[in-house]
């Protein structure tokens, strides 16, 4: 069974007396351990769709597979359930805490789900030496690079042992060097079988993942494999109608 299978989603708006269309339905499955980025210039979707995948949003029509489960109609306490269990979110302003170490930081999850405290240090730590930063543990943001404070966040995503990464922009605030570095983390990590779904702008960083998806007005455009190659949008037969 695929990890995700998405079928016909659309997602409307309504601003004021205007219905503004951000997803046209949108069909595709992504299995676990693939890499995938979404491509497309502002107002292309492909942030809703980001949204939705993350069950921080839910689609207007259509139907949202996620590891067996339909999201598409759950209530908020159930996706945040998911969120905090099945998903982990990095993004472009790192959205780290300044008055608290980067142990700590990537604690909080662990903290909000009740993981005792002395759980919480040692898993928190083995996420940081995933990312190889243990040695900063101790250290708060305003005393790491943005490239570090990066990793923290990356170990932040990673710290609940979740099914999918979700990475919007991870590398927007960053130099060439650090955004290199980045990236070299998070394929690391798809190596060692974590699926990861990034939204970029930018063709390099796109490259690093092994089937990019690019976005126009609301609709997929193309979809194709690190080698070219358009990948069919086949939806399962257990989600068609």
């Amino acid at each position: 069974m695929s990890l995700i299978v998405c079928r016909d989603l659309v997602k409307t708006y309504r601003l004021g007396e205007m219905d503004v269309h951000a997803l046209l339905g949108v069909s595709l499955t992504i299995d676990t351990g693939e890499f995938v980025a979404v491509m497309g210039a502002s107002g292309s979707g492909k942030s809703t769709l980001m949204n939705i995948l993350g069950c921080l949003d839910v689609p207007t029509a259509g139907t949202y597979i996620l590891e067996g489960t339909d999201v598409s109609t759950l209530g908020e306490n159930r996706l945040a359930e998911i969120r905090n269990s099945k998903i982990g979110f990095v993004f472009q302003n790192f959205n780290l805490i300044p008055r608290t170490t980067a142990l700590e930081n990537v604690q909080l999850p662990l903290f909000y789900r009740g993981i005792p405290a002395h759980e919480q240090k040692a898993l928190a730590l083995r996420a940081l030496e995933r990312v190889g930063l243990a040695d900063r543990q101790r250290h708060h943001p305003a005393q790491l690079s943005g490239g570090q404070q990066q990793r923290v966040a990356i170990a932040r995503a990673l710290v609940t042992d979740p099914s999918i990464i979700l990475a919007d922009e991870p590398t927007g605030n960053l130099d060439s060097q650090a955004s290199r570095e980045i990236m070299e983390t998070l394929t690391q990590l798809n190596r060692e079988g974590i699926t990861i779904i990034l939204v970029t702008h930018e063709a390099e960083i796109a490259g690093y993942a092994r089937r990019a998806i690019t976005m126009k007005d609301g609709v997929i455009l193309s979809d194709r494999n690190a080698g070219g190659v358009a990948v069919a949008r086949v939806v399962p037969q257990e989600v068609r109608a």
